[in-house]
């Protein structure tokens, strides 16, 4: 299974119960603020490096391929380091896991793999180390701005970035050209094209949508809103705001037209209408190259990819999935474990991932002829990459994620999606969205208003 797959999984995982999703925050809330027991020397990029040499045992939670390559490369590179590697589940079943630990105040590995949505529900109760005393602070102009914002909570750094997942279009050549549809630029064009699909044949789909939290988010994002902000205590939710409503202006016509095919995403149904044509197009991240190859043997050479459509022609894309390591304050070693997270995503452990499928967040590697010019036979030979790295650099700034964003996607189908399932306006869905986040986010003991 290709690294980028995993985002198909964590779609899968994203709906569990609200309740889950709800001890999974008041776990994070009663989290240990130990910074990690045994005799550690006092934190600096030297006593990484010491540690490093020294040597000892960390434990390790990942769900993504490239771990066990990338630990057997460490393991060779520092031989007096042995990193125990376990799958703990995928997405919210790690989570669930990893909350539990803490709660429990041991039994937590030394270096966990966390999404970019998820780090704020660990990080500001203080679960994690703050890797800014090893110095690693210093590192920003080594990944992209979308990607470095995303592993900050409050004034700290919890994690190095590992991938990303800039939106672009990804399209069915084959179909377009039998339909006589161009490439859309704005989202004006996409809704015609979708209209002029669909009337040429009526089991045929501009796309799919069953209503996806981290799809409208990404969504929302792109279109310059920033529903969600946050200030130690004080949270704040506006689902109403410019960029929201221009998002809902031009999918209300999607939805409420049926323009739209009620498949659900990840499904068998959505490969193989990914492989026949039945859905033509899909907006998402930069990591899906990998789940076509993998899954959709049917789309191979009719699939293209295109910079997202935008409001006004200009380029802005939003990020759509990415993950990150973060040191555990219950880790008995967390200097060694910060140079494991060093390495992984700052130095030798960049080249197994991007070799297992990922896409990067380096700005070196986003930069590298090898990697941009690189043809994609799936893709009929296009340097697919040439676009996913210009997109890499059109991400809108600014954006943030709710502390208890995993309990906000786990209620998304409950208040939003029945929008989607009625082909009805998705604003209500989002203000009872927006009304039973601000309701559970008081409950928590945040000051939270909307």
């Amino acid at each position: 299974m290709k690294t980028t797959h995993r985002r198909g999984l964590r779609r899968l995982v994203v709906a569990t119960a609200a309740v889950t999703a709800a001890s999974l925050l008041l776990a994070a809330c009663g989290g240990s603020d130990e910074s990690g027991g045994g005799d550690q020397p006092q934190a600096s990029p030297d006593a990484v490096n010491a540690a490093l040499e020294k040597g000892g045992t960390i434990t390790y939670w990942s769900w993504t391929p490239s771990a066990e390559a990338q630990v057997k490369a460490f393991e060779k590179e520092y031989p007096n380091v042995k990193v125990n590697y376990v799958n703990a589940g995928t997405g919210n079943d790690q989570y669930t896991k990893l909350q539990n630990v803490i709660k429990a105040g041991s039994g937590a590995p030394d270096v966990a793999q966390i999404e970019y949505q998820a780090l704020p529900q660990f990080a500001l109760p203080g679960s994690l180390v703050d890797l800014r005393q090893y110095g690693f602070d210093t590192f920003a102009s080594a990944y992209t701005p979308s990607t470095w914002t995303a592993v900050h909570a409050g004034d700290g750094l919890f994690g190095l970035p590992q991938d990303s997942g800039p939106m672009a279009l990804f399209y069915n050549k084959e179909v377009f050209d039998k339909y006589g549809i161009a490439i859309p630029k704005t989202w004006d064009e996409y809704i015609a094209a979708a209209k002029k699909l669909h009337a040429a044949d009526p089991k045929k789909f501009i796309t799919n949508d069953t209503g996806d939290a981290g799809f409208a988010t990404s969504m929302i994002w792109q279109a310059g809103g920033k529903p969600f902000s946050t200030n130690g205590k004080a949270v704040t939710i506006n689902l109403a705001d410019a960029g929201t409503q221009k998002w809902t202006g031009v999918w209300n016509q999607l939805v409420t037209g049926g323009l739209v095919a009620s498949i659900p995403g990840w499904s068998d149904e959505w490969f193989k209408a990914l492989g026949d044509g039945t859905i033509a197009t899909l907006a998402i991240g930069a990591w899906m190259p990998g789940v076509l190859e993998s899954s959709v043997k049917g789309g191979t050479g009719k699939w293209r990819v295109a910079p997202l459509p935008t409001y006004d022609g200009q380029p802005a894309t939003a990020e759509n999935g990415g993950s990150t390591q973060s040191v555990l304050k219950q880790s008995a070693n967390p200097a060694l474990a910060a140079g494991f997270v060093r390495w992984l995503n700052h130095d030798g452990g960049v080249k197994p991932f991007l070799e297992s499928g990922g896409f990067p967040s380096t700005t070196a590697d986003l930069k590298d002829p090898a990697f941009v010019d690189k043809k994609s036979p799936y893709f009929g030979g296009q340097q697919i990459n040439q676009v996913l790295t210009g997109a890499a650099g059109s991400v809108v700034k600014d954006w943030s994620y709710l502390p208890f964003q995993l309990y906000a996607n786990s209620i998304f189908g409950d208040t939003v999606g029945k929008a989607y399932q009625s082909k009805s306006d998705l604003n209500p869905g989002l203000k009872a969205w927006q009304d039973a986040l601000v309701s559970y986010g008081n409950q928590q003991g945040f000051q939270t208003n909307g």
